[in-house]
């Protein structure tokens, strides 16, 4: 294509040129969010998978506390019927006394931990439903980006092989008569 090409054939080029740059920007651009959600789904992935380790160590806690309380109830029991039965002996039930007494704050103790255990519990539920809900729109976002992308490629492509056979077209009519082109014009 010499000094004799048609300039309106050269802005059409000019101007398939620009749309196919604007459509590779888009495309890049698509390929980024891409990976920006496939990113995110993998951080909200892990979190999730620590917030589950969390869970089953607080459960594991929970468990610990209930089977204590259990004991100290046991042992509060006994101290308690032998406190009755020993009353006649003084000190050995001013020393059932001190141990209910320090059974019991153990008690409480530990009916406090139970009670904070199954709020962090209760939390940690509520924060693992969450992050499965994000982890759900991340990967909904992602296939949605997915399949732009490859509907952008598929167009991309396609205007390419238009293009190709417009641009072989002009080629060969420019080559065979260089008067049909003035015509159109």
């Amino acid at each position: 294509m010499g000094g004799n090409a048609d300039p309106s054939f050269s802005r059409w080029q000019d101007k398939i040129k620009e749309r196919f740059t604007i459509l590779g920007q888009k495309i890049e651009a698509a390929e980024s969010r891409a990976e920006e959600a496939e990113a995110e789904n993998k951080k909200l992935n892990q979190t999730l998978l620590e917030r589950d380790q969390e869970i089953a160590s607080l459960q594991h806690k929970l468990s610990l506390a209930e089977s204590e309380l259990e004991k100290s109830e046991n042992q509060i029991k006994e101290l308690k019927s032998a406190s009755e039965e020993g009353e006649t002996h003084k000190t050995t039930g001013e020393n059932l006394a001190r141990k209910v007494q320090l059974l019991e704050e153990e008690l409480d103790k530990a009916e406090k931990d139970l009670k904070d255990t199954t709020e962090k519990l209760r939390q940690v539920d509520v924060k693992a439903e969450h992050f499965e809900r994000q982890v759900a729109r991340a990967e909904q976002e992602r296939d949605e980006w997915e399949r732009k992308h490859g509907e952008a490629v598929e167009k991309y492509q396609q205007s390419k092989r238009e293009l190709d056979e417009v641009v072989a077209q002009m080629e060969s009519l420019v080559g065979h008569s260089p008067s049909v082109i003035s015509c159109h014009s």
